[in-house]
């Protein structure tokens, strides 16, 4: 099976029982635990959901171990230069309004060829190059 990039929309509402797509999230997440799919972020995508979660304890330290810990994804810290790169094409996509998060995780995404990606955000559906899992 193809990894799948996890990006913090999605595993935000895996892990909030208040968000309205829980239900769908964790329906989604067994899908994947059952097709074995590599789970695949980043250090970005880490910070945006422990910052999400970072006034409950609980729910903080599910997510540092979700990311850290148990192994159930497998963290890439983006390079200095994707960075740079991710910063040059928000500034040449002022039309949108894409954080620095998601165009890293779309620059990590093609340099280790991930096609599907498992999100709530519709950016990765503008960006038009993934197959958006939801």
């Amino acid at each position: 099976m193809s990894a799948v990039f996890i990006d913090s929309s999605f595993w935000i509402t895996f892990r909030d029982k208040a968000e309205t797509q829980h239900p769908n999230a964790r329906r989604m997440g067994a899908e994947l635990a059952r097709q074995r799919a590599p789970l695949i972020s980043t250090t970005f995508v880490f910070a945006e959901v422990h910052a999400y979660f970072s006034r409950s304890i609980q729910l903080r330290e599910q997510v540092i171990s979700d990311f850290w810990e148990r192994g159930v994804i497998r963290l890439i810290d983006p390079a200095y230069s994707d960075q740079q790169e991710a910063l040059e094409i928000l500034r040449q996509s002022q039309d949108k309004d894409y954080s620095f998060c998601d165009v890293v995780s779309r620059i990590v995404m093609r340099h280790q060829k991930l096609r599907r990606v498992a999100s709530f955000d519709d950016h990765f559906r503008q960006f038009g190059e993934f197959e958006v899992i939801s």
